[in-house]
């Protein structure tokens, strides 16, 4: 008698399963997200390879010594290195998300080749590539060594036993949606083949103690591609960002479960490969033009790590009735309700006006303490009034026109001093936590319009 089967729909967004298709998902609401899947109940004998050995229960303080983090493995790579908060852990999952082209698998490589150059073996395997490419791609990018080992199969048990065989300090999967797991009859890259196959290799991850990174393909809403169980699994989320026309990469940590979250590591992309930018901020304003109306510096944190970054505005009269907000690398919304304040507490009529807003270098910046820098870069541009070129503005404004406190001012205005500014704008709440700050000098205020009175 032949095995049963059935069809399922699955969610592509959350992975929800239901025996008929809707329009709606239930659970992560989305629409038109299901995509029909065939199951059969085929035994499931290979899933205990790595769950033959039952583990036993440890109290939390039995052994301290147990429960360190071991020796992690450093690619060489700073840049990599620290946004993972050290260096890979034995063990970790790490599921790494981008653009198609963006250069995920070009920073894999050298992060490898950067892994065997201290004696570790690295084993890259491609369900994409063939071994002739990835040779190709290695000799573009000087990462030829005996200790990386390159292998092009996407079925599980072959990559399985070509672990056990080989042994490898760590296992590079590109990528999770080309993995095909022959327990399951629906097709490379549905929901059920990315959800079990993440889940089998977590399990060999966390036995043998190998760090794997798994590439996942990205929406073109930008998030990684297959159930949101994936990013939930894994112990380190990571997203390379970049535009197509700018050559300025950024890997930002959006989960870790061994290291600060939100840190980034900024590279540039060159012939050879990705090299690292370790001053972001001087890189960003380099090219600055001086004394130019709409143009202002501020600070932003991403993690533990305070970049300055250059905000643009334009305004200028609406053309055709209804005015115009484009916005590249800020919040839209964040920037609509700004001008509104300003609008109410400032007096200025922007409500006829197109504006259009960009944060140079093709970097994305999200964070209250830039409130000033937009309000400031845009008053300058409808007075057509340049702010003086060594003044940097921080601090988040409210709705009733006050600018509030930020965080890590200490850190903000540290940097601030390094990168040559000699005079800084931030809310006067946190006017105290500077005065051990030499050679800078610091003021404070508590509304937009008294800033608006200093800086013009």
């Amino acid at each position: 008698m032949g095995k049963k089967s059935k069809t399922i729909f699955s969610c592509s967004s959350c992975g929800y399963q239901t025996p008929k298709w809707i329009g709606k998902c239930p659970d992560c609401n989305q629409w038109d997200c299901f995509v029909e899947e065939a199951h059969s109940f085929k035994e499931q004998k290979s899933m205990n390879r790595w769950t033959d050995s039952l583990p036993k229960a440890i109290p939390v303080s039995a052994n301290q010594d147990y429960f360190e983090i071991k020796d992690r493995l450093l690619t060489g790579i700073n840049e990599f290195d620290g946004v993972l908060g050290g260096g890979l852990v034995p063990g970790s999952l790490i599921l790494i998300g981008g653009d198609p082209g963006i250069g995920k698998s070009t920073l894999m490589l050298q992060a490898l080749y950067g892994l065997t150059t201290n004696n570790h073996k690295a084993l890259y395997v491609s369900g994409e590539e063939s071994i002739q490419q990835i040779g190709i791609r290695c000799q573009r990018l000087a990462t030829k060594s005996p200790d990386l080992l390159a292998f092009a199969e996407v079925d599980l048990e072959s990559i399985f036993s070509t672990v056990e065989s080989i042994k490898p300090d760590i296992l590079v999967i590109d990528s999770i949606q080309t993995m095909f797991n022959s327990d399951l009859t629906s097709t490379p890259g549905s929901v059920s083949q990315v959800r079990e196959s993440a889940m089998r290799l977590m399990q060999m991850a966390k036995k043998t103690g190998i760090p794997t990174i798994l590439i996942g393909h990205v929406t073109k809403e930008g998030a990684i591609a297959g159930p949101r169980i994936l990013e939930h699994m894994v112990d380190t989320v990571l997203y390379f960002e970049g535009e197509a026309n700018h050559v300025f990469r950024i890997l930002r940590a959006v989960k870790n479960r061994f290291g600060p979250t939100n840190e980034i590591g900024v590279f540039e992309m060159k012939d050879k490969g990705l090299i690292e930018v370790p001053n972001p901020s001087s890189v960003f304003l380099s090219e600055r033009p001086a004394q130019m109306p709409g143009s202002v510096v501020t600070c932003c944190m991403e993690g533990t790590r305070p970049i300055l970054v250059e905000l643009q505005a334009l305004t200028g009269n609406a053309s055709f009735g209804t005015s115009r907000r484009t916005i590249f690398g800020l919040d839209q919304n964040r920037v609509a309700l700004l001008s509104a304040v300003m609008e109410k507490k400032l007096n200025m009529h922007l409500i006829g006006q197109d504006i259009f807003m960009n944060v140079t270098g093709g970097v994305k910046v999200d964070e209250p303490a830039l409130d000033m820098g937009i309000v400031f870069a845009l008053a300058s541009s409808f007075f057509d009034r340049a702010i003086r070129h060594s003044t940097i503005v921080l601090g988040e404004v409210g709705l009733t026109g006050e600018v509030r406190s930020i965080s890590q001012i200490e850190a903000r205005v540290s940097e601030i001093k390094k990168m040559g500014f000699t005079h800084c704008l931030i809310p006067q709440s946190n006017l105290q936590h500077t005065k051990d700050i030499r050679d800078i000098t610091i003021g404070g205020v508590k509304t937009v319009s008294q800033a608006v009175e200093m800086l013009f």
